[in-house]
């Protein structure tokens, strides 16, 4: 199997539409961009940077994501996408910036993911769907911030 630009555009919306969701903080759409039977494989920061914990179904992704209702904003800047067919899809490596701005009395602070997706990609009916995401963790900073938008 081989990739069209079609495929390729296709792969590259459904990565951009994860990043957009998760920081609009519509979870339920998130959810939808995977297989019902997918995976999604996590770190435990700081202390495991390579992922560790898997979370299967829509269910084990929701519930994988909840912490993230906790903080006040997100942004994920995708700074990378390579795409390569697969026998049964897609395989993508995806690198991303990914801020996670706290508010607390003392002030904002940004705990800043530098990371890397390893994805499957399956067609569905619905369009390409993420059958298994694996999240690394190259390096984590923690900033001050000065001020933070509503």
């Amino acid at each position: 199997m081989s990739l069209t630009i079609a495929d390729r555009l296709e792969l590259s919306e459904l990565v951009h539409r994860y990043a957009a969701h998760v920081d609009d903080r519509r979870f339920d759409r998130v959810v939808e961009l995977f297989t019902d039977t997918a995976q999604l494989a996590l770190p435990d920061p700081p202390r495991v940077l390579e992922p560790t914990t898997v979370h299967d179904g829509h269910a084990g992704v929701r519930a994988a994501l909840a912490p993230l209702a906790s903080v006040t904003r997100t942004q994920h800047e995708i700074v990378g996408e390579v795409y390569t067919a697969a026998e049964d899809g897609a395989i993508g490596r995806i690198t991303c910036v990914a801020h996670h701005w706290t508010a607390s009395p003392d002030g904002v602070t940004d705990l800043v993911w530098h990371l890397r997706y390893d994805d499957h990609y399956v067609a569905t009916t619905a369009g390409w769907r993420i059958a298994r995401r694996a999240l690394t963790l190259n390096a984590i900073e923690t900033r001050p911030i000065r001020k933070l938008r509503d």
